[in-house]
């Protein structure tokens, strides 16, 4: 059953994850997205916390957001 208020698109981007005043950042794969927010595979999510702040591999800024759903190799974010 779908959860979400607004579909997806599928997406394949690179990402990036930082935390940890930014001494901690990480890869990840953008699977898909919205405005309000996507879903990150990675290799792991163990030690990644609840709030982070996210930006595509493209773009220069990072964004605030915070995971509302966890497996051990994906997580669903929110845009904050």
């Amino acid at each position: 059953m779908e959860r979400r208020k607004k579909p997806r698109t599928r997406a394949l981007k690179g990402g990036k994850i930082a935390f940890n005043q930014h001494r901690s950042v990480m890869d990840c794969v953008v699977r898909n997205l919205t405005r309000q927010g996507a879903q990150l595979k990675l290799p792991s999510t163990v030690g990644i916390p609840e709030r982070f702040e996210f930006r595509f591999e493209a773009d220069s800024g990072f964004r605030p957001c915070h995971v509302v759903w966890r497996r051990p190799d994906a997580l669903g974010i929110i845009f904050d």
